[in-house]
């Protein structure tokens, strides 16, 4: 039992991805900054600013005069790759620090200081280009040819475009970030519940191999050796069958039968002629998956519970038979019925089967566990017909 429990802690403690197998790494998550952020995106989004920039630059340019002529082109240049410079540099601080693409009236405040500022340092740039005509002295002092362009229109864009920008970039972040908090979230949710699908399925197996060890030791006790090996040679089987997956996964019918029936061989050596099964399966439900170890709990709730209760002959029933696009599932025994005290939730075995079939097929499952009129007691599961 050691070693199944420590294949429990090492299985809780790193989760597996169930479509590869392979350890899901926590530290593999979206993170905030250029780390957690794919480089294609990094690189497209700079891609798409600088490219904007430049023909809006070659726009100005040939509206002014022609892209060939230097002034023009010096013109388009300094007012649209300002904007690109800047625009790039916003979307890199946003994704480094979330609170400076945030709508809080704190951080529109500053937002709108740092605009002012830097529209008139972009005018007074702008301004700056007078300098290079050889006879700008004759023409003009240098601190009009710095202010030039500092008038109330051309400020009053400068603080619209930052707006803008600071608006668009905000919005694009927060999308970016809303679908990574969606996607960390749902990864969140599939880590979670493969751990808790893999505890309940440990929590299963260790009661079944406590009952059957107890079992073969009341063989061995009464000097039934015969007994005892079969037994232990179905154990075995079952034991193989089950520390072969890594993961909880779903099964066809066939093999879960063939559990189920290894399980049976052993429950019919402990009581012998007072258990009788019998098993209908359709062949056309045989490939139809379900969930591991899904029968084993229902059938060993039904020996338990009804059986061992009967003081002659009881019949345990199982059948599998295929409806349409769903698959049903009925295990049936001739125990007390209404008349034996039954525990609320039918034992550990029918309330992790509940637990399981939720997680596999949510709201298109259903699982009745009642006492019949006629006697017994009665599991029935239905599910969605899947094949591999």
């Amino acid at each position: 039992m050691s070693a199944l429990t420590a294949a429990a802690d090492t299985t809780l403690a790193k989760p597996t991805n169930n479509t590869t197998g392979q350890p899901i790494n926590g530290d593999s998550t979206v993170m905030e900054g250029d780390v957690g952020w794919p480089a294609s995106l990094r690189l497209n989004a700079h891609a798409v600013i600088f490219s904007l920039a430049t023909i809006l630059a070659l726009a100005t340019a040939a509206e002014c005069r022609s892209i060939t002529y230097l002034p023009s082109l010096q013109y388009g240049a300094v007012h649209w790759l300002w904007w690109g410079c800047l625009a790039s540099g916003m979307w890199r601080l946003s994704k480094r620090l979330r609170f400076a693409s945030s709508f809080s009236p704190k951080v529109i405040s500053i937002q709108l200081f740092v605009g002012s500022v830097l529209g008139v340092a972009h005018l007074m740039l702008l301004g700056s280009l007078g300098f290079t005509d050889p006879g700008w002295p004759t023409h003009a002092s240098a601190l009009a040819i710095w202010t030039s362009m500092l008038t109330i229109n051309r400020f009053g864009m400068e603080v619209l475009l930052y707006g803008f920008l600071f608006g668009i970039i905000g919005v694009v972040q927060f999308q970016i970030r809303a679908q990574q908090d969606a996607l960390k979230s749902i990864e969140l949710q599939k880590q979670l519940s493969t751990a808790h699908l893999r505890a309940l399925q440990m929590q299963m197996e260790p009661h079944f191999l406590f009952n059957t060890l107890n079992a073969i030791t009341t063989l061995v006790e009464f000097g039934r050796q015969k007994e005892a090996l079969a037994t232990l040679s179905h154990l075995n089987a079952i034991l193989r069958s089950t520390l072969q997956r890594t993961t909880p996964e779903k099964v066809p019918l066939s093999q879960e039968l063939e559990m189920m029936e290894n399980y049976l061989a052993i429950e019919q050596v402990r009581f012998a002629d007072r258990l009788r099964i019998e098993i209908k399966v359709e062949p056309g439900a045989l490939e139809g998956l379900v969930p591991c170890f899904l029968l084993q709990p229902i059938v060993e709730n039904a020996i338990r519970h009804g059986i061992a209760n009967c003081e002659s002959e009881g019949l345990v029933e199982a059948s599998a038979r295929r409806d349409g696009s769903m698959l049903l599932l009925q295990v049936r025994d001739s125990g007390g019925g209404l008349r034996a005290p039954r525990q609320n939730g039918h034992g550990i075995g029918l309330k992790n089967t509940r637990e399981r079939l939720a997680h596999f097929y949510r709201d298109t499952y259903s699982m009745t566990a009642q006492p019949v009129a006629s006697g017994g007691f009665e599991v029935a599961i239905a599910i969605p017909y899947e094949r591999r």
